[in-house]
């Protein structure tokens, strides 16, 4: 095949998996069909087709990709040679930045949280417990060592994930309370510093 026709390949299959992103996030599995995927992307459903061989299939690459963004992302934060406070704030800035850049992410996990993990092969759980399980040993361990004051590490990450993910896909519905866009730069750096003051408050231990 020729060099051209591989770019146009895999520039069809992106656009393909960027449409179906934006299409499962604004309605929802069960209420996304091929035809709506084919429409955005301006071809015909044996198009699309060619690329997947179901619904089921592209929406499982869709989000394995995402996760594999994700953890790529947060990936160099936690290997970074810091420790303490300031490794917390890397991490935490590596997920607020992937998540404020990837908006459609959120409201997949929300629906896939709410939905039980219904509609992929994987689960989803499963595949994030050894990033969540090296996160409390990575907080117990301070707190032994006296970096950081004595919580439950657990439920520390449970309420930093939630005040994470709850922002971006409650976006609308704050965007009422606030009288600006929570996703506006400026609406943004200031969440980011209410987030990252609570778990210094949190944690520091003088």
């Amino acid at each position: 095949m020729p060099d051209d026709a591989v770019a146009t390949d895999r520039s069809t299959r992106q656009q393909i998996l960027d449409a179906a992103r934006d299409c499962f996030s604004y309605t929802g599995y069960s209420a996304t069909s091929l035809n709506d995927i084919a429409a955005e992307v301006g071809i015909r459903r044996p198009s699309l087709l060619h690329h997947f061989a179901s619904k089921e299939a592209l929406y499982e690459e869709v989000f394995e990709q995402l996760l594999a963004n994700w953890f790529s992302r947060l990936a160099d934060s936690i290997m970074a040679p810091s420790r303490g406070l300031e490794k917390v704030e890397q991490v935490l800035d590596a997920g607020f930045g992937f998540f404020a850049d990837n908006p459609a992410y959120v409201t997949l996990m929300r629906r896939e949280a709410i939905d039980g993990g219904s509609h992929l092969a994987i689960d989803l759980a499963a595949t994030l417990r050894p990033m969540f399980d090296e996160a409390v040993g990575y907080f117990e361990r301070e707190m032994a060592a006296g970096v950081f004051r004595d919580q439950d590490a657990a439920q520390l990450l449970l309420t930093g994930y939630g005040a994470l993910l709850s922002y971006f896909s409650d976006a609308p519905f704050l965007e009422g309370l606030l009288d600006e866009s929570p996703l506006a730069d400026a609406a943004l750096a200031r969440r980011r510093t209410h987030i990252i003051e609570f778990f210094r408050s949190a944690l520091d231990p003088s």
